[in-house]
């Protein structure tokens, strides 16, 4: 195992990442050893003692029998460190907050990570029927407003994606790349993305990349029950956002070669 540059990989560093991300992606859900071990591919034995290193230092948490494991206290010292120390993060918040005020809808800032978008900031809508997020959620880029905003900033021979079928969220979402592609074309022509209940059932989203990056690897969003949106409604969502965005790129400018699109 190595990397790009042919410098070989750790293998209990690789595990032990391994091990935390799988236990972070179960949330709320427990895990046994023998289920990790397996999961994994590693030695039951050699499990027990990492989660056990792991559970000392604080980076797993078990339950008062010893038998259940899930992620520990220090994955979210870690995960706000890093929120904290991103400058564009907290040169976006404020953007957001004006967009929450002004909106009255949920609010997103995410980043694409691979094939997926991670949220990284949520102002949750003043409305009592409003959508639900969390901050460290993946989604897969395809699925919604966030991520089609970004992918739709690079050519379409590079895209991130799996092979077909893409992973199908509700009935709604982009099941094959063909379907993803026209809809991208859409994002470019437009200049924002459109999720309508390609996500969450009964949620739409309309999403803006940040081009201070070239190509972007941030994105806000506006996420708005259907219920809840009609065409006024649309069209000052969009009108709105596309001044928050302008407001964003100008406080943290393009970056060279970046495309225009409005």
């Amino acid at each position: 195992m190595s990397d790009g540059r042919g410098v070989r990989g750790v293998k209990s560093a690789s595990r032990t990442v391994a091990l935390l991300e799988l236990l972070a992606a179960r949330g709320e859900e427990p895990s046994r050893l023998d289920q990790l071990a397996e999961d994994l591919g590693v030695p039951r034995s050699s499990m027990y003692q990492l989660l056990r290193t792991l559970v000392d230092c604080g980076w797993v948490r078990t339950d008062a029998t010893g038998s259940l494991y899930g992620i520990g206290i220090r994955a979210l010292l870690t995960g706000t460190s890093y929120l904290d120390g991103d400058r564009r993060i907290r040169a976006v918040r404020p953007y957001l907050d004006e967009a929450s005020d002004a909106l009255g809808e949920t609010i997103h800032l995410a980043r694409l990570d691979g094939g997926d978008v991670v949220y990284l900031a949520t102002r949750e809508s003043h409305e009592y029927l409003r959508t639900i997020s969390r901050v460290g959620r993946r989604v897969p880029a395809h699925a919604g407003a966030l991520g089609k905003a970004l992918l739709a900033e690079r050519p379409d021979g590079e895209l991130p994606l799996p092979d077909d079928p893409l992973t199908a969220l509700t009935e709604n979402t982009h099941t094959t790349r063909a379907a993803l592609l026209a809809d991208l074309a859409g994002v470019r022509e437009r200049g924002y993305s459109v999720d309508r209940q390609e996500t969450v059932p009964g949620i739409a989203g309309f999403g803006f990349a940040l081009r201070y990056d070239a190509p972007a690897t941030d994105a806000i969003s506006c996420s708005v029950p259907v219920a809840r949106l009609t065409p006024d409604h649309e069209a000052r969502i969009v009108a709105v956002m596309r001044e928050i965005r302008a407001k964003i790129e100008a406080h943290l400018p393009r970056a060279p070669g970046a495309p225009d699109w409005r």
